[in-house]
């Protein structure tokens, strides 16, 4: 006689654990009660309560359009930099084709540590871009590309995940209009002394605005020097 082998039935008791377990897979997302992701502080508190999980995420991509290069973005960034390359076990944090070349006095004050940053300047740089994303050896690569087809964006949130690194691409702010597979997407638009940040798109945080003030630090002074790296990119606009 043949026997077959039947599942156990859960009871009813464990169905909700269960169900709450597979619903916190960090690929399913849940709208506003968003699947648990890991995420690292933004260093402002008004900005974290805003964000999905309480910060900027661990992996995967988020979007960052800007209506002129130098309106707050990297400042916006920097506590999260620093954080992580401060950690005993601190992958590269990469820099990818930007506009103008990283002030490294400017970085050290704000606590990032230097010797964890790396620029790279490619004919390609959306090729390079994923690639640092998918390598494992960075937490966190910034890409300055104005341009990207819509299924690149796919491709570089999953690079970023299987890398477990956190891509944020610089786009202009006209990029709104189109379709994206980021995680995250907000602008930044420059205060007298600070900048908003808007979120546009968000997987389980809140739409709107939030304003940051910059806290006064003992060297002053821009996070890029003054004069872009390359001639080809003018100084402040896309």
């Amino acid at each position: 006689m043949l026997v077959a082998n039947v599942p156990e039935v859960p009871s009813d008791s464990d169905r909700p654990s269960r169900l709450e377990s597979l619903l916190q897979h960090p690929a399913i997302w849940r709208g506003r009660s968003a699947a648990h992701v890991d995420v690292v502080s933004s260093g402002f508190p008004a900005l974290d309560d805003s964000l999905p999980g309480g910060g900027w995420p661990r992996a995967g991509l988020i979007e960052i359009l800007i209506s002129n290069i130098g309106v707050g973005e990297c400042y916006v960034l920097l506590p999260m930099l620093a954080a992580l390359t401060q950690k005993a076990s601190a992958r590269w944090c990469a820099w990818i084709a930007p506009p103008f070349e990283p002030f490294a006095p400017a970085l050290s004050a704000r606590g990032v540590a230097l010797e964890k940053v790396f620029v790279a300047r490619a004919e390609k740089p959306l090729w390079a871009f994923e690639q640092s994303l998918v390598s494992g050896a960075c937490e966190v690569v910034l890409a300055w590309v104005p341009r990207v087809p819509a299924r690149h964006i796919r491709r570089l949130q999953l690079a970023g995940e299987k890398g477990r690194a956190l891509g944020v691409l610089f786009r202009p702010q006209s990029a709104a209009r189109e379709s994206s597979s980021a995680m995250l997407r907000v602008t930044v638009e420059p205060m007298e002394q600070g900048a908003r940040v808007r979120l546009l798109k968000s997987r389980g945080g809140h739409r709107g605005n939030v304003d940051l003030a910059w806290s006064p630090q003992p060297t002053q002074g821009s996070v890029m020097n003054s004069q872009p790296k390359r001639p080809d990119s003018p100084a402040g606009s896309w």
